[in-house]
């Protein structure tokens, strides 16, 4: 287990803790080198990643803030971008827990200020800060977002989608990703007719947290197959 610490490191393709799926992730030329602050064991775990558009109808707010609370009460890896303002809602409900979370943001991560709360949860293994984009990307951007989004896509093991907005980027991004056989979710809603017309799966809030519960399970079974092997 990594000491926590505060401190920025680089985690290189050779590094056993660099996430193997994004060594092929079509958003970069090569696999990037990653900047991290907190646990970067984190990335071992098998999260869900969250998205949303900025624009949302109200009861599909209501159900991702209530998914975000049964993804915290079952200590459930998320990892995100926590950019549009569902999303940070989110990442202040779960930052009230023990709940593993890895925050991507769009930018270097090298002068980033972070609050109490995420002090704290680094200090406590549980928030991992990791960003492709060194010093000389000090702010945000849509194309860096564009490409954080395509990282976060690689590591997930599934992607939720609480909305996405007519002729979006979050749209487009869904398409991207059922064309690349990601494993895709949103809410079954008639909020929510554009992403389930793509052929995303519509579940519940309880159908989703089983999903990642059982994606858990088969991590911890894999990883004592491979224990038991050596």
């Amino acid at each position: 287990m990594s000491v926590p610490t505060l401190d920025l490191r680089s985690i290189t393709s050779r590094d056993l803790t660099y996430p193997a799926p994004l060594k092929i992730c079509r958003a970069f030329k090569s696999a990037p080198t990653l900047n991290a602050i907190g646990d970067v064991n984190l990335l071992q775990n098998p999260a869900i990643a969250l998205f949303c558009s900025k624009q949302c109808p109200g009861d599909l707010i209501l159900k991702t803030y209530d998914l975000a609370q049964s993804l915290r009460d079952q200590a459930i890896p998320v990892i995100s971008g926590f950019h549009t303002p569902i999303e940070q809602d989110c990442l202040k409900i779960m930052l009230r827990s023990t709940q593993p979370i890895i925050h991507c943001p769009a930018r270097s991560i090298s002068k980033i200020r972070l609050s109490p709360e995420q002090k704290q949860a680094i200090g406590e293994n549980r928030l991992l800060l990791v960003s492709p984009f060194s010093a000389s990307y000090p702010r945000v951007t849509a194309e860096l977002a564009g490409k954080r989004n395509e990282m976060i896509g690689a590591i997930a093991h599934t992607i939720f989608i609480a909305y996405a907005s007519p002729n979006s980027k979050t749209l487009a991004f869904a398409q991207s990703l059922i064309s690349a056989g990601k494993s895709v979710v949103t809410f079954a809603s008639s909020s929510n007719p554009l992403l389930q017309e793509q052929g995303i799966v519509g579940l519940d809030i309880d159908a989703i947290v089983r999903r990642c519960l059982d994606a858990q399970i088969s991590h911890t079974q894999k990883a004592a197959s491979i224990d038991n092997e050596r």
